[in-house]
Formats: C-alpha cells, sequence, structure tokens
C-alpha cells in the first residue's frame, strides 16, 4: 500500500521502520526537520532511503502540498504530529488517513492526554488509532489497546514503557487492516468524550493544600514537562522525579520542608509525605536532591514552599 507518513521525533521513525519493514510503500514523509547538526529522527531515516521529504509546517502552502499530492499516496498516517494541519492534507490520500493517539478515545482528547490521564488518578488508561476528520481527536476509532498506569507512573515511563512501542505496532496493525479491506470505523460515544488543554504552566502549579495523592498525581503528570511548579524561597521551583508516602493527617503544615536525607527532600502534605528526588529552578538544570539541597539557608527544616500561581 501506498503511504504518506506524518510524524517526527523516535516514534515517527520507529513507525516509518515498522512499516517500511512490513512491506509497506511509503511514497512521501513529513516531519519537522531538525537542525543540520541533529536533524528529526524520522526526517534523517527518511532521507537515508531517499523518500520524497515535506516539511510539515510547509504542508498549508499550496505548491508543496501539491508536490506532496503527486506521489499519489493511497492512505495517510499521522504518527506524532503537533502541526494543526488544514483539512486538505488529510484528504489528500485516495483512502484517507488515520492516527495514533495516547488514549482511550473519546477520554482525553487534546494534546497532553497522557498527562490528564495521570493528574486525574485513573488506573489505566490506553491507545487508540482512529480516522482522523475535521474535529480534534474525534473521527472514528479503528483499533484500541488498553495500559495500566501504575501508581508511580509519570508522562514519561507511561509513554515509553506502555505506549511507545505498543503504538508502533498498532498503527502497523491498522495499516494492514486497512490494505486488506478489513478496518473498522467505530464511532466515538460523545456522552463519554473529555477534553482538557495542553499541560503548562498555567495548570501546573502545586497547591499544598490539596490532598497528598491529588498533588502526587500532578507532579507524575507533569513530568517530565512541563514540570510542576511551587515558589521556595522566592524562587520557581520545578518538582519532577518524586515518591509518596500516605499517612493520616499531616506531620506539618502542608509544604514544609521536614527534612533532607542522602537522596531526597521530604515535604509535608495533607495526609503524606511527599519524597522529592529530582528538581529544577527555573532557568537552571535539573538537579538531584542533594545537588539542589547544596545551597546554604535554602533546604533547610521548617522552610516552607508555597503554592505555584499561573505566570
Amino acid at each position: 500500500m501506498r503511504i504518506a507518513l506524518i510524524g517526527q521525533a523516535a516514534f515517527g521513525e520507529a513507525v516509518y521502520r515498522a512499516l517500511r519493514d512490513a512491506g509497506e510503500q511509503i511514497v512521501a514523509v513529513s516531519s519537522i526537520t531538525g537542525t543540520r547538526e541533529r536533524p528529526d529522527a524520522l526526517w534523517a531515516a527518511a532521507a537515508a532511503d531517499a523518500i520524497p521529504l515535506f516539511p510539515t509546517v510547509d504542508l498549508k502552502r499550496r505548491d508543496v502540498l501539491d508536490a506532496y499530492a503527486s506521489t499519489q499516496p493511497e492512505l495517510g498516517v499521522m504518527a506524532f504530529v503537533t502541526h494543526i494541519l488544514p483539512q486538505r492534507v488529510l484528504v489528500v490520500p485516495a483512502g484517507g488517513t488515520i492516527q495514533y493517539h495516547p488514549s482511550l478515545l473519546p477520554r482525553h482528547r487534546g494534546i497532553s492526554a497522557m498527562h490528564w490521564a495521570i493528574r486525574q488518578g485513573e488506573p489505566s488508561t490506553g491507545l487508540s488509532v482512529f480516522w482522523v476528520d475535521a474535529g480534534i481527536d474525534t473521527g472514528p476509532v479503528l483499533l484500541q489497546r488498553q495500559a495500566p498506569i501504575a501508581p508511580d507512573d509519570t508522562v514519561g515511563s507511561l509513554y515509553f514503557d506502555k505506549l511507545f512501542g505498543a503504538g508502533v505496532d498498532a498503527l502497523a496493525e491498522s495499516v494492514r487492516l486497512v490494505r486488506e479491506g478489513r478496518a473498522p470505523r467505530i464511532a466515538q460515544d460523545e456522552s463519554h468524550a473529555t477534553y482538557e488543554p495542553a499541560a503548562d504552566d498555567s495548570n501546573s502549579g502545586i497547591d499544598w493544600s490539596a490532598p497528598a495523592q491529588q498533588v502526587y498525581d500532578l507532579i507524575r503528570g507533569s513530568n517530565p514537562s512541563p514540570g510542576a511548579h511551587a515558589v521556595l524561597a522566592g524562587a520557581r521551583v520545578r518538582i519532577f522525579d518524586s515518591r509518596l508516602t500516605l499517612r493520616d493527617g499531616a506531620p506539618a503544615p502542608p509544604g514544609t520542608i521536614l527534612g533532607s536525607q542522602d537522596d531526597r527532600i521530604d515535604v509535608a502534605l495533607a495526609g503524606g509525605v511527599l519524597h522529592v528526588l529530582r528538581l529544577q529552578r527555573v532557568g537552571g538544570k535539573k538537579l538531584a536532591a542533594p545537588e539542589f539541597a547544596a545551597e546554604p539557608g535554602v533546604v533547610v527544616a521548617g522552610a516552607r514552599f508555597e503554592d505555584g500561581a499561573a505566570p
């Protein structure tokens, strides 16, 4: 089958190689380009195989779109796309376009699906491959796979350990089903639909008065990006790798630093203790807790994190 692949980064490259190894004919690739010193992984892989390449940002241009269409794809495959593409790009392939999304649609439509599944304390999520239509993640579902969310999973571990490889396999299977004429189009149940905004600093501030599990879920659901943030000694700090111990009551007012151990900084929560392992002062590097605590007079027992406010 003649495939036009739109994607980027390691996931896009992995999908490209899986489709190529399955014997599909990739006739066009659209991706971000990266830089001369560090080209995007998908861009570089397709360039090495002399596949016609189209910068995704330029697909809105008529001349680029015409050249893209001239490759005559039968199916479009969107692997990891961060650009909003016009509908005319998606209908170029004769058989339409399918897309990977890291949630069980119709739950968690939007660009930060994994973040919100973790932030909302859900025990499981999954992935969907769906037929693209004019809406945002609203098209008919072709295939879905479930994945558990472990109590200490972050966005990073959920993606790389559970949804990356499964997503590559799901897209390859979906293309095979389309080629064989067996791909379903299952309408999404709008009564179960949710949509959340992009996870960014406007919704990643820590409210230390919130229940311990809720604070921890926000931190996990913001790691590795954008990082849940709070204020310490007048400076914004992002908290990344952490662990949680639940207990009745609060050992001190929530947000209070209880002490610094060999590998962590302990912070009081409403109903537990947060063991912080990695932090970052805004504008600085991510540091292990002992390095962060090395600055005199900042991380001391009794000092207190303040709530993180939207910028």
